[in-house]
């Protein structure tokens, strides 16, 4: 029982050394991340996605080894991975949802125009914007651009996506962008990691506009970071200290996926900014 306990100190202490939050995980030396298998660019079980690297990052700065719990980001992932103790972390978690904790953002991102170059809709930054009355806009349901299509009149020449999907099986995203490439629909409006990851994976390349200039309608600029129980509050602050301290290689990492990233001037954040801008 001595030699027990001398061991259990022994890992509290290292755990409380190097992460303060670590003593209210299940287990302190592993890095526990929630994800979807399926469902690029966010992740996959092949840890292909952006928050699969942001998640061995955090890893490797704490000294932790890392897992991963997949369960389709659907209705249900929340309590079926971070509400059932199966991981301690959801790597991409909107501001304001309040099914769980946020820590501080990451990235603010918003929704996108995707169109082929020579469209003559190369420059378009609202849904209002007259050019599109007479297009078949590919938008997905439920999303704030239907909302403000329908404001503007834009549904009955739409052509809608399901929001919700079973990621193992279907795509609305990859739907929505052979559809462009085949000329079924003029336009998409897409959730702008997604516009960004999908439009560089055609060929030739899709042109990604991010729509910034709306006046009307819900809000469709979002900020994103990750989530934690409500208990967690270390855990949580070790998160947020990671952010901050990392922020210019976070945002090496989405521009890399071809993530339209903004400032909260909404100008985007390109390449070109990374010396300049945290």
């Amino acid at each position: 029982m001595a030699c027990g306990l001398v061991a259990l100190g022994s890992i509290e202490a290292r755990a409380q050394a190097s992460d303060p939050g670590a003593l209210e995980l299940v287990d302190p030396e592993v890095f526990r991340a929630c994800g979807d298998p399926r469902n690029l660019p966010f992740s996959n079980d092949k840890g292909e996605g952006f928050e699969n690297k942001l998640a061995e990052l955090f890893a490797t700065k704490l000294g932790k080894k890392l897992s991963y719990t997949y369960f389709p980001q659907a209705t249900g992932f929340v309590r079926m991975t971070l509400g059932s103790y199966r991981c301690d972390t959801i790597m991409g978690f909107p501001q304001g949802d309040d099914q769980a904790q946020a820590t501080i953002p990451y990235y603010r991102t918003t929704y996108a125009l995707v169109v082929k170059r020579g469209s003559g809709l190369e420059d378009v930054s609202a849904i209002e914007d007259p050019r599109l009355r007479d297009k078949r806009i590919g938008v997905v349901a439920r999303t704030p651009p239907s909302t403000n299509m329908a404001i503007n009149g834009l549904l009955a020449h739409a052509k809608s996506y399901p929001l919700f999907v079973d990621t193992r099986a279907d795509s609305s995203a990859q739907a929505m962008m052979d559809d462009l490439a085949k000329g079924e629909i003029d336009c998409g409006i897409l959730w702008g990691p997604m516009a960004g990851y999908y439009a560089r994976q055609t060929d030739p390349p899709l042109v990604v506009v991010p729509l910034t200039k709306e006046t009307a309608g819900p809000p469709m600029t979002f900020r994103i970071g990750m989530a934690v129980r409500p208990a967690d509050q270390e855990w949580k602050r070790t998160l947020n200290k990671l952010i901050m301290e990392n922020q210019a290689e976070i945002n090496q990492l989405l521009i890399s996926y071809n993530i339209p990233i903004l400032d909260e001037a909404n100008l985007p954040i390109t390449k070109d900014d990374l010396s300049k801008r945290p």
